[in-house]
This record gives C-alpha cells, sequence and structure tokens, in this order.
C-alpha cells in the first residue's frame, strides 16, 4: 500500500474514532503513533520528540496563557456586568435594548479578552434574567448571547489569532490589526439584524419598564463612566502597545494580566477564591490549546511523511479553477470542519494541509488567516459541537436546547454573508495592517 493512501486511510479514521466521542487530543497522538509506527518504525517516536520540541520553542505562545488570564480575571472583576449595566441604563428607552446591550458589551469585552466560555457564561447570567422579566424572544435572546460571546474569539486579544500567527507564518500584531475591521462588521450586522427585527416585531424586544430605569442623569452618567472608562483603558493600553509597536503580544499580554489584577483590586472584587477559580481556569484552557498543538502537530508531521498532503494539494490544483472558486471551496471545506471540530484542531492539525494551496494561489496571508478566523467562530454556533449552546443553556436552563439552537442558526447566516463580504473586499481586513506597518 502506498503512503499516500495510507495517509487518506489515517485521516479517515482519526475522523471515524472522533465522532465516536473520543478526546481529540489523545486521539491524534495515538493514531499518528499506530500509523507512524507501522510506515516509518522507531522514526516515528524521534519525529514526535522533534514535533513537540519545536511547537514548545514558539516564544507568542507564552502570551497564549496571559491573555486567558487577562479574560478570566477582568471577568471574575464583575467588569463585564458593569459594562452590561451601563449600556443597558444608557439604551433603556429604545425597542430591542437588552439585545443591544449584549451585543455592544460582548464587543468591547472581546477586546479584553481571547477566549468564549467566560464572555456567553457572564453574558447569559446577567442578561437572561431581565429578558425573561421583559418578554424578550428567547429564541432572539440566545442567538443574540451566543453570537456575541463569539466575538472573543475573533477580536484581538484573540488566543485564536496567537495561534494562527506562527501556522500562518505571519506577525500577530499584523492579525490583531486585520481582524478589528472583520470584527466590527459582525457586530454590525448582529446590531443592524436585531434593531430590524425589533421593528417590524416590537413584541420581540420592548423596551425595559420606565420602572427599572434609572432617571437621575448623574447616576446615569456614574454608571456609565465606571462601567466603561476603566476597561477601556486596559484595552487600550494592551492592544494599543501591540499596534503601536512599543510591546510583544506576549509583554503586552503581561501587562494586560497585571492591568485585570489592578482593575480587580480597585473595583474591590479581588479575594482569593476568585483568584483562584481565574487561575484554574487559565491552566484548563491553555493546556487544552497547548496539548491539542502539540498533537496536532505530530499527526500533521506523520501524515506529511507519508505524502497525502500533497496528494490533497495536488489533487485540488488539478481541478484548473480561480483563485476565487478555490477560496470558496477552502472555507466551504473549513466551515464543514467548524461543525464537528474546534478551531485548535482545524488550525494546527488542517490549516498547515492546505497551506502548500494558498501559497500556490498567492492569496494574502494576513487577508487569509482573517477570513478562517472569521469563519472558525462559527465553529461555536454550529452543531454537534457548538459549545456556545452549552454554555448558555448550564446558566438559563428555562431556554430550551433547540430553541438555543435555532437561535444561534439566525446569526450564523450573518457570518456566512460576513465572509462573503470580506472576500468580495479584502480591504477590510487589509487596510488597517497595512496603514500601520507598511
Amino acid at each position: 500500500m502506498s503512503g499516500e493512501l495510507l495517509g487518506i486511510i489515517m485521516l479517515a479514521f482519526l475522523l471515524g474514532v472522533i465522532f465516536v466521542g473520543f478526546p481529540i487530543s489523545f486521539t491524534l497522538i495515538f493514531v499518528a503513533l499506530i500509523f507512524g509506527y507501522y510506515s516509518f518504525g522507531n522514526i516515528v517516536f524521534h519525529l514526535m520528540v522533534s514535533q513537540s520540541f519545536g511547537f514548545m520553542q514558539e516564544e507568542v505562545l507564552a502570551a497564549v496563557p496571559l491573555f486567558i488570564f487577562m479574560g478570566y480575571m477582568t471577568e471574575q472583576a464583575g467588569l463585564m456586568e458593569r459594562l452590561f449595566e451601563a449600556f443597558r441604563n444608557l439604551l433603556a428607552p429604545l425597542k430591542g435594548s437588552l439585545y443591544l446591550g449584549v451585543v455592544l458589551t460582548a464587543t468591547v469585552f472581546a477586546m479584553a479578552t481571547g477566549i468564549v466560555g467566560a464572555a456567553v457564561t457572564v453574558l447569559g447570567i446577567m442578561s437572561a434574567p431581565i429578558m425573561i422579566r421583559c418578554g424578550y424572544s428567547p429564541r432572539l435572546a440566545a442567538g443574540a448571547i451566543a453570537a456575541g460571546g463569539t466575538l472573543g474569539i475573533l477580536v484581538p486579544p484573540s488566543v485564536m489569532l496567537i495561534v494562527m500567527g506562527p501556522v500562518l507564518g505571519v506577525s500577530v500584531a499584523k492579525l490583531y490589526a486585520a481582524a478589528f475591521g472583520p470584527g466590527f462588521l459582525l457586530a454590525g450586522l448582529y446590531i443592524v439584524y436585531l434593531i430590524i427585527r425589533c421593528q417590524i416585531n416590537p413584541k420581540l424586544g420592548p423596551p425595559i419598564p420606565k420602572e427599572e430605569r434609572i432617571t437621575d442623569a448623574k447616576i446615569l452618567l456614574k454608571e456609565v463612566f465606571f462601567g466603561m472608562v476603566p476597561l477601556g483603558l486596559l484595552i487600550t493600553a494592551t492592544l494599543g502597545s501591540i499596534l503601536g509597536g512599543l510591546a510583544t503580544p506576549t509583554e503586552a499580554a503581561s501587562m494586560g494580566a497585571t492591568g485585570s489584577v489592578l482593575l480587580a483590586i480597585g473595583y474591590r472584587k479581588l479575594t482569593w477564591e476568585k483568584f483562584r477559580i481565574a487561575a484554574i481556569g487559565t491552566l484548563q484552557t491553555s493546556s487544552m490549546v497547548i496539548f491539542l498543538g502539540v498533537a496536532s502537530n505530530v499527526f500533521g508531521a506523520v501524515f506529511a511523511r507519508l505524502g497525502s498532503a500533497d496528494l490533497m494539494t495536488r489533487t485540488l490544483l488539478a481541478l484548473q479553477v480561480s483563485p476565487f472558486i478555490m477560496l470558496l471551496v477552502l472555507m466551504a471545506l473549513i466551515f464543514l470542519l467548524g461543525w464537528p471540530f474546534e478551531w485548535p484542531a482545524i488550525i494546527y492539525l488542517f490549516l498547515p494541509i492546505l497551506m502548500p494551496i494558498v501559497m500556490a494561489m498567492k492569496y494574502d496571508l494576513v487577508w487569509f488567516g482573517t477570513l478562517v478566523a472569521v469563519n472558525l467562530q462559527t465553529a461555536f454556533l454550529s452543531p454537534p459541537v457548538a459549545m456556545s449552546a452549552y454554555y448558555l443553556k448550564a446558566v438559563v436552563p428555562e431556554w430550551e436546547l433547540g430553541t438555543i439552537y435555532k437561535g444561534m442558526m439566525d446569526f450564523m447566516v450573518l457570518q456566512v454573508i460576513a465572509i462573503f463580504i470580506l472576500m468580495v473586499f479584502p480591504e477590510l481586513a487589509t487596510w488597517f495592517p497595512s496603514y500601520l506597518f507598511d
């Protein structure tokens, strides 16, 4: 049996085992070792060691746990709740004000955290009760919370972009700069969609009752100031230092992590228990991302050594289609992979396989990376994995899982529209990094 065919069988076997329910990381390693030992003998173990050491030498990965800690710490400090309260009080007289408050809160808070789980969970805890009390549509509310919470994986300081940078061979700072346009485009599409739905049918999102609004202008101004300004300063210092070339992502991440602790102290929210929760959450999430990266590197090395990656590249390039059609094919493939897989597996395992095609088509790597990032955001909204649905169901048991899925599917359509807009107008992603760095 040829090496190329054996590699395809290995990939098919991997997909089958994962669909059965085995953990992805351990499955990647064991499948790679079994097929690699059959093909190369003891060399596969040396290959595993060299790939693991090579992966861990990526210095930019040190920013991953720091940005994750920054997100967990700001969440434990109650900054998202204060931010939501500020938007809720400011927008109270408008139809669908709670929807808008959720999306705006998620957009701003996404710039202070690179993770999704905590954002969706906190958004659900703080907004769902008042949405239920005010008679908001469960389907639309669930979609807004889940979709808004996933912005944290796209908008800087996204952990996903830190991981993607070395895989693409692109500066993380450039990816950060490129992600702002698509991130704000998505937030804008969400807001426009919600406003239109509430204007057509006001029962979906009535204004907040007058008895629950803050009418005193001074109190309102105070709530808005303390809810927005301190967090805004932390975001500006962290991301501004990266985009301004004053600090590397790792240095900025350390500054952001320290700043989040100082804000927790300033808001008198820092306790040993909250610090412990943030530290444990950081350890769990970082371990998952890094270990999955090591496992995917080992699997990818065996897959490439078998020659299967070259076979797939030659097959796709033999289609003789235009670069735009090929881009559609690649985006459709990544979109479909997002249904069963989480984003780390796709970036670490499948993106390197597709890179020869990307290079042959001569796509701008910053633009392509941004397209992939927007595409992978759908992984949090697409069943059967759709982690956002489970995060939300855990904190809002009143909403049926089917209702949450339907709400997320509405917003997934908006994400697909955003991907197509970005494909047609690459400048949405490329103008800001060009302005800053070129």
